[in-house]
């Protein structure tokens, strides 16, 4: 039997870009960042005749897997593959059709690039956006949810992503909570694979651009606009009543916190009042979260206000930022009491409201026209750019008139 032939490491990852599949809208994900990263990639079966081997009970083997840990020089300029210096600063594996490569003990689809970056090791994961979203739509929404919230979910992942190719940056987008969940290949179900396929291109626009598609666990009962969470007035990111999201297991919730971690979290808001006595909210926004809270102890009063007001309730350890303060223990030793509906920032989708409104019934299409009000459905144009092209879109529908009045959705706040 035939040994399996080998390859010069540096030769198989510098494979000619040609092989990358033509006109697929490719995204680029920071997966590990480190002093060392090992990358394991399948070698090609060999020749028909060239002797393939066998396992047990005469099964075909596993095909064999090449292995390289890639740090840096000592000098921190260029790569290594397992110690010896590739004389590059990058090392680029295109993805192939049906391509899959282990980076750091996680298999992901298509390839990857690595670069030095800062003395250490970054591997980027070069992967068709569909393929992309078949591990991030899993990680993001339980995939025993009806198939009309997948879709949405899949359409607003997309919708994220397609926003932030950047082809002068060195990558698009990260693998953690700051960005979007990516665990990988192996998060991938068959329900959501579903979702991504029936939602194909599928992305919200505004403005024939990929619109801001935010989304938070539970509303708490209103979305908060993207102006009073962040400051940026987005006229499809409004504050609105949102009663869908019953059930939700942060619909109702308490949390306690002491003095001292309440004095500890206004300090890293510049408010500096020495032993706390009196916590307030003084003003609220249009969607009932606080957009000012007075402080005041021993050594004095201050106030947080705009953003920095949902960002301190945050910060204390609440869920969300739809809250009622009850400070009356605090002038006796006792904790500042925060109770509180929803958990996230609270704009665009809500996943629990998607669920609710899924469970009557709705597609995809409305849960997006509902929560993105005035964004329109286009599809991605599947060409080789810079940046993500959208095809023209029509009107996402909206329930309508009728049903946000049976629904109470056009009253105040709650």
């Amino acid at each position: 039997m035939s040994a399996a032939p080998r390859f010069r490491p540096t030769l198989l990852l510098l494979a000619a870009l040609s092989a990358c599949s033509a006109g697929a809208l490719q995204v680029r994900v920071l997966v590990v960042s480190g002093p060392q990263v090992t990358v394991r990639v399948p070698l090609p079966a060999p020749e028909r005749g060239a002797g393939l081997g066998s396992g047990p009970l005469g099964a075909p083997a596993p095909l064999p897997a090449a292995a390289w840990a890639v740090g840096v020089t000592p000098d921190g300029s260029r790569l290594t593959l397992n110690g010896q210096d590739a004389g590059n600063v990058a090392l680029y594996l295109p993805p192939t059709p049906g391509s899959v490569v282990e980076i750091s003990s996680r298999t992901y689809r298509g390839g990857v690039q690595l670069r030095v970056q800062d003395g250490g090791v970054q591997a980027i994961n070069v992967v068709d956006v569909e393929d992309y979203l078949r591990s991030v739509v899993p990680a993001e929404m339980p995939t025993s949810w009806p198939a009309a919230a997948l879709g949405a979910q899949a359409v607003i992942a997309r919708t994220y992503v397609a926003a932030r190719i950047n082809a002068a940056a060195p990558y698009d987008t990260c693998a953690t909570e700051r960005c979007q969940v990516y665990p990988g290949v192996r998060a991938e179900t068959p329900a959501s694979d579903a979702a991504v396929a029936a939602t194909r291109g599928q992305v919200v626009a505004y403005g024939g651009q990929p619109a801001s598609t935010y989304f938070s666990s539970d509303s708490g009962g209103y979305t908060a606009s993207s102006a009073e969470v962040w400051g940026q007035a987005l006229p499809y990111l409004p504050a609105q009543a949102d009663p869908f999201s019953a059930g939700s297991p942060r619909a109702r919730w308490r949390l306690e916190v002491g003095a001292e971690k309440v004095a500890e979290v206004a300090a890293r808001y510049r408010v500096q009042v020495g032993a706390v006595r009196s916590v307030a909210v003084t003003r609220l926004s249009p969607s009932g979260r606080p957009l000012e809270i007075a402080l005041v102890g021993a050594a004095g009063t201050g106030r947080i206000d705009g953003a920095n007001a949902g960002g301190f309730v945050r910060s204390l350890g609440a869920a969300g930022t739809r809250v009622v303060l009850d400070a009356s223990a605090l002038a006796s030793g006792g904790p500042l009491v925060i109770e509180g509906s929803g958990a996230g920032h609270g704009v665009g989708l809500s996943q629990y409201g998607a669920l609710g409104l899924a469970r009557q019934g709705y597609s995809h299409l409305h849960l997006l026209g509902f929560y993105y009000p005035g964004t329109s459905l286009s599809v991605l144009a599947e060409v080789a750019e810079p940046r993500a092209q959208l095809l023209a879109g029509r009107p996402l529908p909206h329930p309508g008139a009728a049903w946000l009045a049976a629904h109470d959705v056009t009253g105040g706040v709650q």
